[in-house]
């Protein structure tokens, strides 16, 4: 896994190397006229039938590598977001130079065909991206997106940072100056990452903190934290008179103390003061918390047209090597905040220090096109890695230009696949985290089901840890993988699966270790009684090749048998094509995993039996007459599979299954098919049975679903080998239980009762407790405890089933309501955590009665176990009601919290490892590049210059 992470790095190195190259051989010229392929006018045409200009024509083919999106990979285009003048000269000169890239772009491609986007994102705003495609804009006509917002910009372009934003609302900031201002800070916030803090203070003649919980403290600017506030800000109006002084010191105290807790950056801090006017400069107040070493920088922000105060929070601003900017209208707003990121990122430039950065997983979401095929193909997560491009021009260096980021992104199923499947078991998966304990990848990393459809996670960039390893409550395990520490450790999980209806219960061994020059920490999960031991086969390479050709044979997909990335040639086959012309010799410049092959073809061989054993079933009708059972299965540890069909495909009543649209009963990168896992957790020689879960609100399936395990059952600990099963329709399984319940064991042959008896109901329900058979229809697929809450609640208390709460969501999980304002798409958020119960039967349990006293009557039951499998029978009298108990449901439980306990939570930090590298200040740093200019006035010019070049002489 070290070995790609540093192969992305180098693919990386080499842009910044590149760029930098070519900016120092550019002369700025004012007047340069440069046509270039603009992504959004690129093949567009005037009324006249004439490319617009910078439309020029840029061809554009689908390509499977990038989802099918129609892209140009010879060439990279250029996006400008639209509040920015396409032409200007400081866009024109920074695109000429960039074009060099292009170049770099391609070969990087051709040396690691694995690569996907590789882009450049300027300080100025435009964004290079390779390969070149075609931008929609929204329905507005509109595109907002902006390089410089992203998290990849931020954290390659700065230093971690703790952030005390201080917001007038004083009586003259009523109107357009309050909506400016919020929106000032909004933009703020999107300028911070997860390895900055913040906190936000309003004041007039009192401070009000925006979150009054955080008073005096500072909090983790991840997207959970920002979005609280950002509601909060829609509660401040405007009166009163505006006392900065107070703020000023409110702010110094509250960075000096948060400083001293060691929580926080430890890096670079700042002040953003957004303001309509400073009647003072407040030198008295620097003077004694910020100087001499002016260790908070101060960032001013002047709201309004205005421009009587514009010398005092100038002077500001330049007295504490901060930046001071106007602005006027809500359009300025975006381009004015970006100018303190400049002021931040000269230290590293002037260090020439390009450190790699690595970003938590996230969906993304750049291009509407790549959006939509998201929310149609599913998700496609990823992880970025970039690095800051510097002027080395001699002239800049004080200056310590940032030119831009260059980055490229990381499918998170590429870093899969250097861990393979094959070695870690059935239930065995590796993850990874970041230094701040969220979730690289992880296979519980998913979208959530509500109300029987997905949703997707308001944020996938923020997911801690312990939010899909619940079970480890006094973080052992993430903290000791986020303080990088080499070591085991094992606890009991359970482990959600079927849309998160069942449960599976089992120990998992955790190995950790860290991962050389990322800030990631990789860790592999084992369940005990899988993974240990491997059984190996060994075969003839042509006794295997022959039943590897069998039309019943398929392999996983997104499992590596072969790398196919290498070489363009081998781009579009199939891992079974690909293992084919490997053994055969016809591509010797394949990559090859010999030991899993070798696997294979001994599972090909040693299956084979079963492919002629199914064909006869299927031409023996008298075995299948009424085409009840409709297709059987094979799977074996090496993700091989063999199908056969005793029906039509198109007679098939579950179409998805074993193919892509049914992801969880098939091998993919991060788990073994359902039947399969469900199937090992069951004793030896048993059958699991089941009804598949649909995702609609309903459960519409017609189907059930047996498996089984095979294993050795010899003295050697061997493991599970394979699962076979059948799928066949409901109305078959049905018949077959009822005529089997009429059939009795006594002497005559009749039942002492019988389940065609009016006082009593049967029921056939699986381990989880979900009914297969009900003598009413409609209550197939239901949870048991529904409709019998009083039986379900006594066999809880007797033992017979257990009630498990899973998947317990912490607090940057929420709710969604999508709103627009103030030009704006916003979530409503709101901190849940939800317990989801789950119920699982004992196994030592054979037959079992009881009765529940129900006021007036006794309600009796009998439960008793299928012999073999998960299944039990379940008879119960009906003469009895018993509305004393109401029915038992799996719906999740939220939790709701008193205001008090959510503060606590807002609070509390977890542990967290800061970045290596910090780039706060530099002796050499130019700090009279601050917006202003000296002298502008005569309080500041004459008052205070004396102290004000006494700082700059330091």
């Amino acid at each position: 896994m070290e070995e790609m992470f540093h192969k992305k790095s180098e693919a990386v190195r080499r842009l910044v190397e590149a760029a930098e190259e070519a900016h120092l051989k550019h002369e700025f010229d004012a007047d340069l006229q440069y046509e270039y392929f603009n992504a959004v006018l690129i093949n567009e045409r005037d009324d006249d039938g004439n490319f617009l200009e910078l439309g020029k024509e840029f061809i554009l083919e689908p390509n499977e590598h990038f989802n099918n999106l129609p892209v140009n990979v010879t060439l990279s285009d250029v996006q400008v977001p639209t509040n920015m003048y396409n032409k200007d000269p400081a866009i024109v000169n920074g695109v000429y130079w960039s074009e060099s890239l292009n170049k770099i772009f391609v070969d990087n491609f051709d040396h690691d065909p694995s690569l996907i986007w590789q882009y450049f994102g300027s300080a100025k705003g435009f964004f290079r991206q390779y390969p070149g495609i075609k931008w929609e804009p929204d329905e507005n006509g509109v595109i907002a997106f902006d390089c410089r917002n992203r998290k990849w910009y931020i954290q390659a372009a700065t230093s971690p940072k703790d952030v005390v934003i201080l917001v007038d609302v004083s009586g003259s900031m009523k109107g357009l100056r309050l909506t400016i201002a919020k929106q000032t800070v909004s933009s703020i916030l999107d300028t911070l990452g997860d390895d900055d803090f913040f906190n936000i203070i309003a004041y007039n003649e009192e401070l009000h903190y925006v979150e009054p919980c955080l008073n005096g403290t500072l909090v983790q600017a991840d997207r959970a934290n920002k979005e609280h506030f950002r509601e909060h800000l829609d509660k401040l109006f405007a009166k009163g008179i505006g006392m900065l002084d107070m703020a000023l010191v409110e702010a110094f105290n509250m960075l000096t103390d948060f400083n001293h807790t060691g929580q926080g950056s430890i890096c670079s801090q700042a002040i953003m003061l957004i303001t309509d006017g400073a009647v003072d400069t407040y030198d008295a107040t620097f003077a004694k918390y910020n100087w001499p070493d002016r260790k908070v920088r101060i960032f001013t922000y002047l709201i309004g047209r205005e421009s009587a105060f514009a010398d005092n929070l100038k002077w500001m601003a330049c007295a504490n090597k901060g930046f001071f900017t106007q602005i006027s209208t809500l359009a300025d707003v975006q381009e004015n905040v970006m100018e303190y990121l400049h002021v931040l990122s000269r230290p590293k430039v002037i260090d020439q220090e390009h450190d790699v950065i690595w970003t938590e997983a996230y969906v993304d979401s750049t291009l509407p096109q790549a959006q939509k095929l998201a929310d149609d193909q599913g998700l496609v997560l990823m992880t970025t890695v970039a690095m800051p491009v510097f002027s080395k021009q001699n002239e800049t260096r004080a200056k310590g230009i940032l030119l831009g980021v260059v980055g490229t992104d990381v499918p998170v199923k590429e870093l899969l696949k250097t861990i393979p499947k094959y070695k870690l078991g059935i239930h065995g998966y590796a993850f990874a985290i970041t230094n701040n304990g969220y979730i690289l990848t992880h296979p519980e990393l998913r979208p959530l089901y509500e109300e029987g459809k997905k949703r997707r996670k308001p944020n996938y960039s923020s997911v801690d840890l312990s939010e899909v390893e619940w079970e480890d409550r006094d973080d052992v395990l993430r903290n000791a993988m986020v303080n990088r520490k080499t070591a085991k450790f094992s606890m009991e999980v359970k482990k959600t699966v079927d849309k998160g209806k069942r449960v599976l219960v089992m120990t998992n061994d955790y190995y950790y270790t860290d991962i050389k020059g990322t800030p990631f920490s990789l860790g592999v999960a084992l369940s005990k009684g899988h993974g240990k031991y491997f059984f190996r086969g060994n075969v003839s390479i042509e006794e295997g090749l022959h039943d590897l050709e069998q039309p019943d044979v398929s392999l996983a997909d997104e499992w590596s048998y072969c790398n196919t990335d290498v070489h363009p040639e081998h781009r579009q086959m199939s891992q079974l094509t690909a293992i084919k012309n490997y053994l055969t010799g016809k591509e010797p410049l394949l990559q090859c995993d010999k030991e899993l092959i070798q696997e294979v073809l001994f599972d090909a061989v040693v299956s084979a039996p079963i492919e002629a054993y199914w064909t006869s079933l299927a031409l023996n009708k008298s075995e299948n007459s009424d085409k009840g059972v409709e297709v059987a299965f094979l799977g074996t540890r090496t993700g091989f599979s063999r199908v056969n069909l005793f029906v039509g495909p198109e007679q098939l009543t579950n179409q998805d299954f074993l193919t892509a649209e049914d992801k969880e009963n098939i091998f993919n990168a991060d788990h073994f098919p359902l039947w399969y896992r469900r199937a090992a957790e069951q004793i030896p020689g048993s059958f699991v049975y089941s009804i598949p879960f649909s995702t609609e609100t309903a459960n519409k399936s017609n189907v059930v679903t047996a498996s089984t395990a095979i294993q050795l059952l010899d003295d050697r600990k061997s493991p599970v080998v394979a699962a076979v099963g059948i799928q066949m329709k409901l109305e078959f399984f049905q018949r077959k239980f009822w005529t089997a319940s009429r059939q009795c064991t006594s002497l005559d042959g009749r039942c002492s009762i019988s389940c065609d008896d009016e006082n009593i109901n049967c029921y056939l329900i699986d381990n989880n407790g979900f009914i297969l058979v009900s003598e009413d229809y409609t209550q197939t697929g239901s949870f048991f405890g529904e409709v019998e809450g009083a039986v379900m609640n006594k066999l809880l208390i007797m033992g017979s089933f257990k009630r498990f709460l899973v998947e317990f969501n912490l607090c940057n999980w929420w709710h969604s309501d999508l709103t627009a304002k103030a030009q704006r798409l916003k979530q409503t958020l709101e901190p849940c955590d939800t317990e989801y119960p789950a119920f699982v039967s004992e196994r030592t349990i054979k037959e079992t009665t009881g009765s529940i006293d129900c006021d007036d009557c006794l309600k009796s039951f009998v439960i008793q176990q299928i012999q073999n499998s998960n299944l039990f029978m379940v008879v119960v009298s009906n003469e009895c009601n018993c509305e004393t108990f109401p029915p038992i449901t799996m719906e999740p439980i939220e939790i709701r919290y008193i205001e008090s306990l959510k503060c606590e939570r807002l609070k509390s930090h977890k542990i967290r490892r800061r970045p290596e590298s910090c780039h706060g200040f530099h002796p050499e740093e130019n700090a009279r590049e601050c917006g202003g200019v000296l002298g502008l006035s005569s309080k500041p010019a004459l008052v205070a210059l004396p102290l004000f070049l006494a700082i700059f002489s330091r």
